[in-house]
């Protein structure tokens, strides 16, 4: 269009032309008025593009004479002949406004820029990734985030989006340019006309319909922070990994094209930026206001870490936020975003204190069968190697140490924690020192519930499997074996080994008493005869003490394939050469009796096949596996 901007710097012509001027302007606008001669016809349909700017040349001619006529302080909707035809005039411009906005809209739709599956943006020519896109800290980059309304390419009349990228914004023409330049030409005419409200009302009714289009699309739900906060859990956690995704394309690429159109059209003209936010508003305060449910609400550990993802998201996002959202009319929503950020983060350090409380205090008092690894243990590791994976975030949320002795929760005796050797500030982070607490509570759980088992030798096992299982867990994860420190990880390893140790010598100690030379010679020298009848009582001692374990700790379970088997070497290792020496020694006294088979039950190698039953879970074989001998 021809650009006129409406300005006051009008020549003055001849009266006489002036007056033919005006007339003629007249007479043209009421030949398009809509309520006179109604027709499907619209001026800037793209066909007789001079008759649309002869138009636009007539609503300046009349403006002109209104302003001559009331004088420079009179309105522009004043009475009067000129003034009834720029109200004309006003109707059919926005008619027309309206027009070009519904039907010169690029057609496309969201999924061609999202694939629904993911909410991700499909991969540019730079191979990036929209839902991974490029995001460095603009102050540090000197990136400008802020729209480059001058920059748009000519797509005339295309159905296919072109992007734009600044940074982590990523902008689409919603409006071929030549599509835009009408409107701004109209846009112009009718805010210098006084109607400016009606064209900002026509601009945010059109634009917001299409926002809402885009959210529906992207599967953003009208829910009430009430909403939110009722859906169960499973159902919430997996609206809240959409939300994040969706959040991203409708800050970076929705609101920000709509920010990019806004400024096109209206940039430079009386309250410019109301057409945004008549067009965004309501759509941002229904997103955000999924997070504000998610950042008040009820707290629980399983909680956590999607409240890190969404806590990130947000933070991500902020700058962006302030970018596209920068108008005063809109500085809620930069404050509203800001909150939000500060209470998710707020909500991850009273999770975190929870979950610590949690750990010690679970309750279950029912002994694990075979000793194996506990539930609690495998739940608390998985728990805190996540958190390791969120270790930037929660060193700069996680400010504070946990103390090194705490009361047991609700217990008003003054019995407390045993204090914990705690590494020097210096040396670890506040989030270092909650995740050796964690683990140090979590062993001091396991220790109580150790005592539910009677016997001595499971109890060791059982507190073995969890310690190893810790110790395995944290070597698995580089982030957080650099954050528990190599000499708390040594002090663990070294207990799950003093506890392997110990469960030896509750078992296997009694057993081997049975293979002591003391007590078989008569008259208690080496070198005299040896007593049968006891010797034979020390290989059916042995037999009954060996099957009984083999037939009880078959059953105990060693869930680590390495710890189980370094376990039988090391049994196997006290065992077998002992047992093989004292029948060395004594067979001959036993084989030249009646019925050796009665006493001499096993062969070494033959114990060396019943250990490999040991610790498997499962009663052993009901006839042994033993070998002829």
């Amino acid at each position: 269009m021809d650009g006129f901007d409406g300005s006051d710097a009008f020549p003055t012509p001849p009266a006489a032309t002036a007056a033919a001027d005006l007339k003629a302007a007249e007479q043209l606008i009421l030949h398009w008025d809509p309520t006179s001669s109604p027709s499907d016809r619209m001026l800037f349909d793209g066909g007789d593009r001079a008759e649309a700017e002869r138009y636009l040349h007539a609503v300046d001619e009349i403006r002109r004479a209104v302003r001559n006529s009331a004088g420079t302080s009179g309105s522009p909707r004043k009475s009067g002949t000129p003034a009834s035809t720029i109200q004309i005039a006003m109707v059919r411009l926005e008619d027309e406004f309206r027009h070009i906005l519904v039907s010169r809209a690029i057609a496309f739709e969201i999924d061609s820029i999202v694939d629904l599956n993911s909410l991700s943006l499909p991969r540019s020519d730079s191979g990036d990734l929209a839902s991974d896109l490029p995001e460095p800290d603009a102050a540090e980059e000197g990136l400008d985030l802020r729209r480059s309304a001058g920059s748009s390419g000519n797509l005339g009349g295309s159905s296919t989006p072109s992007y734009r990228s600044t940074s982590s914004i990523r902008e689409i023409d919603l409006l071929p340019d030549d599509a835009s330049q009408d409107l701004r030409s109209i846009a112009d005419r009718m805010i210098a006309s006084g109607y400016s409200r009606e064209c900002f009302q026509v601009y945010g009714s059109v634009r917001k319909s299409a926002v809402e289009l885009c959210f529906r699309h992207l599967g953003i739900e009208r829910l009430s922070i009430g909403d939110v906060q009722r859906l169960d859990w499973v159902v919430l956690e997996s609206k809240i990994r959409r939300w994040i995704r969706a959040a991203r394309v409708c800050i970076r690429i929705i609101f920000a094209s709509e920010r990019r159109l806004c400024d096109l059209i209206f940039a430079g003209l009386a309250g410019d930026d109301a057409p945004f936010v008549e067009t965004v508003k309501g759509a941002a305060v229904q997103l955000l206001s999924f997070a504000e449910a998610i950042s008040i609400g009820r707290r629980s550990p399983e909680k956590l870490f999607k409240i890190l993802d969404l806590h990130d998201a947000l933070t991500d996002l902020l700058p962006d936020v302030a970018v596209i959202f920068q108008s005063r009319a809109l500085e809620s929503l930069n404050t509203q975003v800001s909150d939000i950020i500060a209470r998710l983060a707020e909500a991850v350090r009273g999770i975190l204190s929870e979950f610590e409380n949690a750990v010690l205090r679970e309750p279950s008092k029912i002994a694990v069968p075979g000793g194996t690894l506990h539930p609690l243990t495998r739940y608390v590791m998985n728990y805190i190697s996540l958190i390791s994976d969120y270790k930037q975030t929660l060193i700069q949320l996680i400010v504070s140490r946990p103390p090194a002795i705490h009361r047991l929760p609700g217990d008003e005796t003054g019995v407390g924690l045993p204090e914990v050797d705690l590494p020097e500030p210096a040396k670890q982070s506040p989030l270092a020192s909650h995740l050796i607490w964690i683990i140090f509570v979590l062993q001091f759980n396991m220790e109580s519930k150790a005592q539910l088992y009677k016997d001595a030798a499971l109890s060791h096992l059982f507190l073995m499997n969890n310690v190893h299982y810790i110790v395995q867990k944290v070597k698995g994860s580089p982030e957080l074996q650099e954050m528990i420190g190599d000499d708390y990880l040594k002090k663990l390893t070294a207990k799950y080994r003093q506890l392997a140790n110990s469960y030896v010598r509750a078992t296997w100690v009694k057993i081997l008493h049975c293979l002591r030379d003391e007590g078989l010679h008569v008259g208690g020298s080496f070198s005299s005869s040896v007593s049968k009848s006891t010797l034979r009582d020390r290989f059916k001692a042995f037999n009954a003490a060996f099957d009984e374990v083999h037939r009880t700790q078959a059953a105990w379970f060693v869930p680590e394939s390495q710890l189980r088997e370094e376990l039988r070497i090391s049994i196997s290792e006290r065992l077998i050469p002992a047992y093989r020496a004292f029948l060395g020694r004594f067979r001959q006294h036993i084989e030249s009796g009646r019925h050796p088979e009665m006493y001499i039950k096993y062969s070494a190698e033959d114990l060396e096949i019943a250990l490999s039953d040991f610790f498997e879970g499962c009663p052993p074989p009901l006839h042994g596996r033993r070998k002829s001998h």
